[in-house]
């Protein structure tokens, strides 16, 4: 059994760091109330703007927008969102891993080539794919300091720009979709080529009817789809990142409270085998006092 010193030491370094873990909980849980108010309100604007896509492009013959061309994905550029930091429990691990999959099972014969590049958005998915010799372009770790639409739209201008020019013929985005604090959904996303929006099957029909004719359309229809689609493009990589952001606060606010528990379990076991070192010592040393009591009684 350790002796006193070593268990008292113990029990002094878990209890700093129960506090430690207490207080990340604590300023995780803050920063996660602000991540999941900005995600919540723009997850309408997004789908009314997907929406409003869907009803006019129904309308229209075809796109002349360079950003829904559909070609053979030869050159393919993912986009890995990830956190700059760690202690969030297997949030970065599970999207490199979901990244890594996405890679062996859909673009291996272009990664083997050497025609597949990364954009990491965050320092742990950066730190995992330039040590691997990946085709890392860029790396925007500062985004989650100055977290705003137009720091985020500048990358995707950048990508639009890439695609535009065929240097990539297919991006992908990699994902923690944000469901609460305890849940995060691994997603990846097309983001280029613009898939055609779905119809929602849920509208019934004299809803179809009524949102035709919900939308005054000025100059044209082709204008407002040219001008919608780019738009569209930069809210969805912006809805990645909100999301990503949101679910890292869950996951170490989750991990942290977790590991404020452990904390605790651990004290409760350190300190009952300080009481019973400490019980030990002292009859160790009254059998001591007895024995020399008797040896001299004896002599």
């Amino acid at each position: 059994m350790a002796n006193l010193k070593e268990v008292r030491n113990r029990i002094t370094s878990v209890s700093s760091t129960q506090q430690i873990t207490k207080a990340m909980k604590m300023v995780s849980a803050a920063k996660l109330k602000r991540a999941t108010n900005a995600i919540l309100q723009l997850r309408p604007y997004a789908n009314k703007l997907r929406d409003i896509l869907a009803d006019v492009s129904a309308s229209v013959e075809g796109s002349n927008s360079p950003f829904t061309v559909d070609r053979e994905p030869n050159k393919v550029l993912i986009v890995v969102v990830s956190s700059n930091r760690g202690l969030a429990g297997a949030f970065n691990a599970n999207a490199i891993k979901m990244t890594n999959n996405l890679i062996a099972n859909k673009y291996a014969e272009q990664h083997a080539k050497g025609n597949l590049s990364i954009i990491a958005i965050g320092k742990k998915g950066y730190d995992f794919y330039s040590k691997r010799n990946f085709d890392v372009i860029a790396n925007h770790s500062d985004l989650f300091s100055d977290l705003n639409f137009g720091t985020v739209s500048l990358v995707t201008e950048f990508i639009m720009e890439q695609f535009k020019e065929g240097n990539f013929d297919r991006v992908e985005v990699v994902y923690n979709q944000f469901k609460n604090a305890a849940v995060q959904e691994l997603t990846a996303e097309q983001i280029l080529p613009l898939l055609p929006a779905e119809e929602n099957t849920q509208h019934t029909h004299k809803a179809k009817i009524e949102a035709e004719v919900d939308y005054i359309i000025e100059p044209s229809k082709e204008k407002i789809i040219e001008e919608l689609i780019p738009k569209a493009i930069k809210i969805q990589l912006y809805k990645a990142v909100l999301d990503s952001n949101a679910s890292e606060h869950g996951a170490r606010m989750t991990a942290m409270d977790k590991a404020t528990e452990n904390a605790g379990d651990l004290l409760k076991s350190l300190k009952l085998s300080y009481n019973q070192a400490r019980q030990a010592a002292i009859t160790t040393e009254l059998t001591e006092i007895v024995s020399g009591a008797a040896a001299l009684s004896n002599g």
